[in-house]
């Protein structure tokens, strides 16, 4: 099959789970190892992005019956409805509540794309332009075209898109600033998929500014120089300050030292995000404040914790 205008700049993993929906993702990436898919003739890595005219050679895949996708409850779809922060006939930005996947999928019946093409069903066209983990909650950007998608995730690879996470970390943060540069690198340990700080792996670096301290924590803005799995959780662990409510990179007992303050979800809110206009309609920032939850969590330790706050 050809490669049509509306599908270059895809990667050729992402094109194959698109053409073999229900395919396990490890089943995609053997058949590219194994060089069963073919674009014009050759091998290809699961990242190569395809170009308008490319002949791509697919082999015959046994497919399995397709999963149902679960429906989202109907105050999940008007908690969406209320947190969509900008929307044109281009792009949907929405402040993602905490503990909605992205995706359906690895048990998960739902995410936030299933609940969107549920609420829109007459809308052609939802795909995320980037993810924030299941218990993150703020900015997701949504392409409502083709087009779109392919132009925002160019400025994601040249680095045009700011992203700027508030973030509670457990423990005293050193210093008012810090750059880490650290490489990330998958595992998996018990059949769960982690991420660690790892010399072999892909170049990843954040920049972690203090906002306000606290007697055995700290708020910081962690901005995003790339975007790994888990990059801020782990670069955050990585300076012995994880993020508090963390249950995968935490520290449970500095965590239970801070004493009752309210958290149950991970604090970690993706705040900012700036990209450069598609057009003149499109607001260059977009803004989620910060959940009532966190902010609660926030006053306790202010009320609580006489110290010195400010950065």
């Amino acid at each position: 099959m050809n490669v049509a205008d509306d599908q270059a700049g895809q990667r050729v993993d992402n094109f194959v789970m698109a053409r073999f929906r229900g395919l396990p993702r490890s089943r995609v990436y053997r058949l590219l190892r194994r060089g069963e898919v073919r674009v014009n003739g050759g091998r290809i890595g699961p990242e190569h992005r395809l170009q308008v005219g490319d002949r791509v050679r697919l082999p015959p895949v046994d497919l399995p019956p397709p999963r149902p996708v679960g429906e989202a409850p109907h105050y999940q779809l008007r908690e969406l409805t209320g947190s969509i922060l900008f929307e044109n006939e281009r792009l949907l930005v929405l402040d993602k509540p905490a503990g909605l996947a992205c995706h359906g999928g690895s048990g998960v019946s739902f995410g936030v794309i299933e609940a969107l093409r549920q609420l829109r069903p007459n809308q052609p066209f939802f795909e995320l332009v980037h993810r924030l983990d299941r218990d993150t909650s703020g900015c997701l950007l949504i392409a409502k075209r083709r087009s779109t998608l392919r132009a925002l995730h160019e400025q994601l690879r040249s680095g045009a898109v700011g992203k700027r996470y508030l973030a509670l970390l457990v423990g005293q943060f050193p210093g008012r600033r810090q750059r880490v540069d650290a490489a990330l690198d998958r595992y998996e340990r018990g059949g769960e998929r982690l991420v660690r700080v790892d010399a072999k792996g892909k170049p990843a670096q954040t920049v972690f500014q203090l906002r306000e301290r606290f007697a055995g924590a700290s708020l910081v803005e962690a901005e995003l120089l790339s975007g790994r799995t888990h990059q801020i959780r782990v670069h955050a662990q990585h300076l012995r300050c994880p993020v508090a409510g963390d249950p995968k990179y935490g520290d449970p007992a500095a965590e239970a030292a801070l004493g009752p303050v309210g958290l149950k979800r991970l604090f970690l809110h993706a705040a900012r995000l700036q990209i450069t206009p598609l057009d003149d309609e499109t607001p260059q920032v977009f803004e989620a404040p910060l959940p009532a939850s966190l902010e609660s969590v926030l006053q306790r330790l202010r009320d609580t914790q006489p110290t010195p706050r400010h950065a």
